[in-house]
Formats: structure tokens, sequence, C-alpha cells
């Protein structure tokens, strides 16, 4: 008959409006493309809506985002940005009782938190890296690392100690996480004396891809990349590049499910779950010498 209930009323009557608050620094980032499918494919199955926000790395139209969300009576939210500050936890969230999950990059203490084992992952590429004989690593690192980030570059450190060969800060290149940054810094890497690179993420190592070869360097020939993340292109470019793959969609699946269990019981205990994260090995990669 076409009939549409009143959602609002409907809400009124349930004491919920069967929906998520789901913030993210940065919607063109297909690592967060990923991360919202899997929130996206739990909340259908936990019959919820995400409302999906882009705070664009911006402090004040996070703040903005989440006091609409309040205003709003989402039942729960998924805060994937390291901006957000404690008193937006406080004032905003707990004091008007609505649950959250913090994802990775979040430093804030408090409430459940999903992140996976960045510096692990750093120290598998450099590892792999190692073990086919290079000795000069750099590491391409942004210019505003959150807390993940510099669980990356920890990572790498402990397994250029580990071998022997030791820390060089002059290996690290930092640049904006974005394709344009690895292009800009394609000059550096060719400064410096690294035949290998480990870059902190997928797009990055993108970008570095464009810039070499505009340059006249070839991959692997002349440098062995590998990247962090596991995009969908990873697996598309030319030479395919060997990165760290991140459990993404899981990620985003684990998190919906998490904060409905919040949603339904808000005396759960905090929990910290800490996925694993695996080396992919394609073709950015060789052995030195060969």
């Amino acid at each position: 008959m076409g009939y549409v209930p009143d959602y609002n009323a409907r809400s009124l009557i349930m004491g919920s409006t069967k929906t998520i608050g789901v913030i993210v620094p940065d919607l063109s980032n297909p690592f967060f493309t990923s991360f919202l499918k899997g929130i996206g494919q739990a909340a259908e199955e936990e019959q919820f809506i995400p409302l999906i926000l882009g705070s664009e790395d911006n402090q004040k139209l996070e703040r903005n985002y989440i006091e609409q969300l309040v205003q709003r009576s989402v039942d729960g939210m998924i805060i994937a940005s390291p901006l957000v500050e404690r008193d937006i936890i406080d004032h905003l969230l707990k004091s008007n009782g609505i649950p959250y999950i913090l994802i990775d990059q979040n430093p804030v203490a408090e409430g459940d938190r999903l992140y996976t084992d960045d510096a692990d992952g750093a120290r598998q590429a450099v590892q792999h890296l190692l073990d086919l004989g290079h000795q000069k690593i750099a590491l391409i690192y942004s210019d505003k690392p959150t807390i993940n980030v510099a669980y990356r570059l920890r990572g790498y450190k402990e397994a250029l100690e580990k071998s022997g060969i030791g820390f060089d800060p002059k290996l690290v290149l930092t640049t904006p996480m974005t394709k344009e940054g690895g292009y800009q810094v394609a000059q550096s890497l060719i400064d410096s004396e690294a035949t290998a690179v480990v870059t902190i993420n997928d797009e990055v190592a993108i970008g570095l891809y464009h810039g070499l070869q505009e340059k006249g360097k070839s991959i692997p020939e002349d440098y062995s990349i590998v990247g962090y993340d596991d995009i969908d292109l990873a697996a598309y470019l030319n030479p395919t590049l060997t990165t760290v793959a991140q459990p993404v969609m899981h990620l985003g699946n684990l998190a919906l499910r998490r904060l409905v269990a919040r949603i339904k019981d808000h005396n759960l205990a905090d929990e910290k779950v800490k996925l694993p994260v695996k080396l992919v090995i394609r073709h950015s990669t060789k052995q030195l010498g060969r």
C-alpha cells in the first residue's frame, strides 16, 4: 500500500533509533573504504543503519559531527579518527550514555579499542627485505604521524636493530600519507643510499611508483618496495605490490558487532582487541644483486 512507518514515533516507543554514527578521517582512503564495507555488512545483519561521516582531519568539523550525532540520538558511535579529545568523550558521549568504539589511531585511553599489530607489520616488512639481502632500507614515514603509524616506526627500528644493522635516522623520509606524498618523496629516496623501502601505507607506495618510474627507475630492479594495508589496488599495480595486509573488513565488522553488544549491555567491561597482520609477497621486491 506504500505505507511507511513514522520512524521518530517508533524510536520513542522502542527507545532506540537503530542507528550508529561512524566517523573516519578520510573517506577517499581505500583503507577506510574496506573498513566501512565491513561495518555495512555487520550493520545489515544486526539491523542497524550506519551514518558515515568523514572529518577530513578537521578537529572542529569532527566535534560538530559528534554533537550532531548526539542530538540525533544515535545508539552508539565508531570513531576511527586520531583527533578526538578526551573532553569530547567525557562531555558528549559518556555524559549522554552513548556507547562508543575506538579504532587504532585513537589516543583516548578509555573505552573499547580495536587495533592491528602495527609494530609487527613493520617488522615483517623489514625482515622480508633483510632476507633478500638489503641492508640500506628506507622508511617513508608520515609528516603527521598518528599513534598506530608511530608503532610502525618502532617495528622498523626493532627489526633493523635486531639484525645488527642499527637504525639510521637519515633513511626515514617524511611526507604526507597520500599518493602525492609518495610522488614527492621519490627524489629523496633516490638521493639516499637505500636499495629498498617500506612505505607507511599503500597510497604512498602508489605515488612512489609513479615518481620513481618518471625518473627512469625500475621496480624492483632499482628499488624493492613494501607497502602497508593491502588495499585492492595493490594487486593490480605493475609490478604487483608486496605489502602488509591488515584485516580491514574484519576490523569494521568486529567494531560494529562489539558496539551493538555494548548498546544492548552498557555494563560490559572494556575490551581491547589486537588483530594480527601478515606480509603478502608479490613482485615489487627481489633479491639484491640478482
